[in-house]
């Protein structure tokens, strides 16, 4: 199971580093990733971060005042709510308050710093694991004897850390014309795709049906999602083939 640590600025840096080594212990099934320790010297880390938000199971974003509003944290935060379902991304409050936090990022769960808030996430990494997670009771023990360890290295990290002023967030103009360009180009990225679907779709009726049976074949074998195949097909598939093309399609994208 792998745990993507998002962080931005000092104080959230070793919160992140601290939540690494504890959830070791604490999961051991757990394969925490953060970027200041597993990011490979001399990888390109925009291209890195993204491969490995790919096979993330869970992601926990470490937010502090000094970070909420930073590109990076709400980039990372982007990318894991794109991957994921929302429950499995949450956020680790450091010193902010729920009422502190504004949208994207109040969409998630939130952690608090305490022992019930902290056992709660515990209990959720553990039930991604399935059977191979722990039974509740084994949990909650191993729990509580690594907890006063977080609690005194967390208290020592906001003492030793300085604390930075909120970042200024930017005008809402500024936000609103992105949100109208970023729109305006997702509309034109649609019509040139339903253009471009339209004419695969006519030139797909001149094919003979045998020869359209393989292309659907190894667009299924490419990892090709079973959904893109009926859109581009539709009632041409059999449903002999149709069955055969899920199997081949979940194989491939499993990496069988």
């Amino acid at each position: 199971m792998k745990v993507f640590l998002s962080w931005s600025g000092q104080r959230s840096k070793e919160v992140a580093n601290l939540l690494s080594d504890w959830l070791c212990c604490v999961i051991q099934a757990s394969r925490p990733w953060i970027s200041t320790r597993d990011l490979d010297r001399g990888s390109l880390w925009f291209g890195e971060i993204n491969d490995q938000l790919k096979d993330t199971t869970v992601g926990i974003i470490c937010l502090t005042q000094e970070n909420k509003t930073r590109p990076w944290i709400l980039f990372e935060a982007g990318a894991l709510a794109k991957g994921l379902s929302t429950s499995r991304v949450c956020t680790l409050l450091v010193d902010l308050e729920p009422k502190d936090i504004e949208d994207p990022l109040a969409q998630f769960n939130h952690t608090f710093p305490s022992r019930e808030s902290v056992l709660g996430l515990v209990k959720t990494l553990n039930s991604t694991l399935g059977t191979n997670g722990l039974d509740n009771r084994i949990l909650e023990q191993v729990f509580n004897t690594y907890w006063p360890q977080f609690e005194n290295r967390f208290a020592e990290i906001l003492s030793s850390t300085e604390a930075q002023p909120p970042s200024k967030p930017r005008a809402k103009e500024d936000v609103l014309g992105e949100i109208l360009e970023n729109t305006r180009m997702l509309n034109s990225r649609i019509r040139r795709l339903e253009h471009e679907t339209e004419r695969s779709r006519t030139r797909d009726l001149d094919i003979p049906i045998g020869m359209l049976h393989e292309q659907a074949m190894e667009m299924a074998k490419a990892g090709v999602p079973i959904e893109m195949l009926m859109d581009r097909f539709g009632n041409r598939l059999p449903k002999t083939l149709l069955k055969e093309l899920i199997t081949i399609n979940e194989r491939s994208r499993s990496g069988e």
